[in-house]
């Protein structure tokens, strides 16, 4: 009789059917997480696995129990900066330019040290974090050490996931073969490897507000917002209302912020020139909704770091930012 492979029970426990199975426990999601980290799980198994938690959704205590055992597997340099911000960028720009990385920019200028990490190919036709940032000739980190010395030098540092978890991008690269987007995509962006203070995270879907938050919750994040962002990035739309969901040492929030722009202003950007960033940055060109996703996107991140009292605040101040910007911080 063939001897059952230790991670076929974790596929047991979610996979029985409607009236037998249940989420894992967060120990039980750490033990198969890490058998998955370390490349004890057969292909096949991974992939049912996936699938079964994409096809019922997540819970927080999975989520937490996955991000604990990711944790572990890191590598991190012995001298880790202090960070303020862990932002994530899955989803890449099919309908607006990634705006928000100018956002990041404003900020960093404004003594917030960033981190951000993300993926990229995994959709055809999108435009991701990392070619957007090196058309502006900012500088992708090949490694943690790496990233932790280009936050020194200027409060930002964006590290590809295939270098900060070369498991999880493997596992991201199956959805051309499952068909389906992974957990990794809902949990990996969690992983916040230099144990920012605040975490700020956008979903597509907006039920997974949520489970962001709570997972969070469950993690000891001390302080996290989530929202609603343009194509799923951590960009506002400017020309709609946004619900942001906050976590602030244990306890549960959630503000409106209105529209900055009529929703009828707002076209798609057909041509999806990444020039732009520059022309914008540097005031060649006057770009109306680009500012308003610029400095919408540096408002919630002000009043998730407490340096704004409300929302109309946090805009005034993050107009402020972005009128008095040192243009000279990238190069035109």
């Amino acid at each position: 009789m063939t001897e059952e492979h230790p991670f076929a029970q974790f596929v047991r426990i979610i996979g029985k059917g409607p009236n037998l199975s249940r989420p894992l426990t967060a120990e039980e999601m750490y033990e198969a997480a890490t058998m998955i980290m370390k490349g004890q799980v057969d292909r096949l198994q991974l992939g049912a696995f996936l699938c079964i938690l994409r096809m019922r959704t997540e819970v927080p205590e999975e989520g937490a129990g996955f991000v604990r055992a990711v944790r572990d597997t890191l590598v991190r340099p012995d001298d880790m900066p202090d960070v303020d911000l862990d932002w994530s960028s899955y989803s890449g720009k099919k309908r607006q330019l990634p705006w928000f990385l100018l956002a990041a920019q404003i900020l960093a200028a404004n003594d917030v040290r960033i981190f951000m990490q993300g993926t990229e190919g995994h959709t055809a036709g999108r435009i991701y974090s990392r070619a957007a940032l090196a058309s502006l000739g900012i500088p992708i980190a090949g490694s943690l050490s790496e990233a932790a010395d280009h936050i020194r030098d200027s409060n930002f540092a964006f590290l590809p996931l295939a270098q900060l978890s070369p498991k999880l991008q493997e596992i991201i690269d199956l959805k051309s073969i499952l068909g389906l987007r992974s957990p990794v995509n809902t949990f990996g962006r969690m992983v916040n490897p230099f144990s920012a203070a605040h975490e700020i995270q956008t979903v597509f879907h907006p039920n997974y507000r949520d489970v962001h938050r709570d997972t969070a919750n469950l993690l000891g994040q001390k302080h996290m917002a989530v929202f609603k962002g343009e194509g799923g990035e951590v960009e506002r739309r400017p020309q709609k209302p946004v619900v942001v969901q906050s976590l602030h040492d244990g306890i549960l929030s959630e503000e409106e912020w209105p529209a900055l722009l009529a929703e009828d202003s707002v076209k798609v950007d057909e041509a999806m020139d990444l020039k732009r960033l520059k022309t914008v940055w540097s005031g060649q060109e006057d770009g109306t909704y680009a500012t308003a996703a610029i400095t919408g996107t540096v408002a919630i991140v002000l009043r998730l770091i407490g340096r704004a009292t409300s929302p109309d605040d946090a805009i005034t101040q993050a107009q402020k930012m972005w009128d008095s910007r040192d243009i000279s911080r990238i190069e035109t």
